[in-house]
């Protein structure tokens, strides 16, 4: 069964600041990759570039814009990546208006009901609440 990803877990692949986080997910991907569950939204890509190019705290980003460029290519390649349709855009004012969700979580929302996927995972949203017929994980939840 296919499962769709915030840009939460795809950044917080590259960011040392959190070693537990990390490490769950990159075990999460790895895992999707393993087994192809693991859909992506063309949105977590475009937010997943700003995100880890943006310098953190007066510093550095988390990854120089090349690198990120690159890993995006590399995502492209490893995972099935999902597209919006006018369809997405209809769903997301509804669910936005419905769930009382942000813009960009309930295009995010929108992807995985559009398109039957019953597991979305993030961190952004109420763990374990069913919007619809997609439900919310946290993956960084302690079991």
């Amino acid at each position: 069964m296919a499962s769709l990803v915030d840009t939460n877990i795809l950044v917080y692949r590259f960011d040392p600041r959190f070693p537990a986080k990390q490490d769950r997910a990159t075990a999460l991907l790895r895992q999707g990759i393993a087994d192809e569950s693991i859909v992506v939204p063309h949105q977590a890509l475009i937010e997943f570039v700003a995100a880890v190019t943006r310098p953190i705290a007066r510093g550095a980003p988390l990854l120089a814009t090349e690198d990120a460029h690159r890993e995006v290519e590399e995502m492209l390649a490893q995972f099935s990546v999902i597209y919006p349709t006018e369809n997405t855009l209809r769903i997301a004012m509804r669910g936005a208006a419905l769930y009382r969700m942000s813009w960009f979580d309930a295009h995010l929302w929108a992807y995985a009901d559009e398109r039957g996927i019953d597991t979305l995972w993030s961190e952004d949203f109420e763990h374990g609440r069913i919007y619809g017929r997609v439900k919310v994980l946290d993956p960084f939840r302690a079991s």
